[in-house]
């Protein structure tokens, strides 16, 4: 069992997803039950069979369908599953009501058990990057590597452009942005959006777009929806404040996993400036770097973050067989 139990849960309403689920050729998507919440698990099955699972983890806002992009080009590496976490995609809110990032540690840690797929290849973007290092330094047991795209790791000073973001944590302001755009179309918001998380915005095809406004409307239908967003987000800011063991950055130095950094130098929420440190906080790391990406990398350029995925995997199978006894 994890250190990161609860001790009590409270039950509160789920209203299931108004529109039909969108699964990318190939694709699959199931429901989980866990004790306390119920997961949407996207996977894709391998280009063969014995290949290592890989599991992924979106950031605040996001879905599963994050990585549909990043699964597809890895197919021929890894055996991959990405979750809806409680409340966000197509999975409800969780029994409890708590969107720490302890909370959604445990329930990462939960599925693994369950599943007995681990150790994994585990991913994590954004608040999911802080959830999978949280994951990785308290059940090293369930991670084979870690691979973090702009991480939602403490920043003493963030970049003013990830300041409006942060504000979402304060009680009320969510409920009053949630009024104040309420005549915005949902073109308006998905272009608000992409324009804080891409590097550049040009980048997403005209299909894409479209599939992003259908997506963002459906979740507005969600009476959930912005209670979500907001305590999410103020998990993150309580998580940037603890302190000792408990401390994300000393969580960090704990990780044993090979790890894989990978920062966007237009990122206008995670700065630039915090991958050094996380290169010196992850004993085994390697950093990426990419110029023209912002906050998404793996729906940017899918392909460069395969690629530096793939050198993880053969340092660490190189590394292995140094380590290993000989035979005979």
């Amino acid at each position: 069992m994890s250190s990161i139990e609860p001790s009590d849960a409270r039950a509160v309403p789920v209203v299931p997803p108004t529109r039909p689920a969108r699964v990318a050729p190939g694709e699959t998507l199931r429901s989980v039950a866990l004790p306390g919440a119920t997961l949407t698990v996207r996977s894709r099955p391998p280009a063969r069979p014995g290949l290592a699972p890989a599991l992924f983890v979106h950031g605040l806002g996001g879905s599963s369908q994050n990585w549909s992009q990043l699964m597809e080009t890895l197919a021929g590496d890894v055996d991959g599953e990405a979750l809806d976490l409680p409340g966000f995609g197509y999975a409800p809110p969780p029994d409890d009501s708590d969107y720490s990032i302890t909370a959604y540690a445990r329930v990462v840690i939960r599925h693994l058990d369950a599943s007995s797929r681990g150790p994994v290849h585990l991913f994590g973007n954004s608040m999911g990057g802080a959830v999978v290092t949280r994951v990785a330094a308290v059940r090293p047991d369930l991670v084979r590597t870690l691979t973090l795209v702009s991480p939602a790791l403490p920043e003493l000073r963030p970049q003013r452009s990830a300041v409006p973001t942060g504000l979402m944590a304060v009680p009320g302001l969510v409920s009053l942005f949630a009024r104040m755009t309420r005549d915005w179309t949902p073109e308006r918001r998905t272009r608000e959006v992409l324009a804080l998380c891409y590097g550049d915005p040009a980048r997403v095809t005209p299909e894409g777009f479209a599939l992003a406004v259908a997506e963002y409307e459906r979740r507005l239908q969600l009476p959930y929806f912005w209670e979500v967003m907001g305590r999410s987000a103020r998990g993150i800011v309580d998580a940037y404040t603890l302190g000792g063991q408990h401390s994300l950055w000393r969580q960090a130095e704990r990780v044993l996993a090979p790890t894989l950094l990978v920062y966007g130098a237009r990122d206008q929420l995670v700065s630039i400036r915090m991958a050094r440190r996380a290169s010196k906080a992850f004993r085994d790391s390697r950093l990426l770097t990419l110029l023209e990406a912002g906050h998404v990398a793996m729906m940017e350029d899918p392909d460069a973050v395969a690629r530096a995925f793939r050198e993880l995997l053969a340092d660490t199978a190189t590394t292995s067989e140094r380590s290993a006894p000989p035979r005979g």
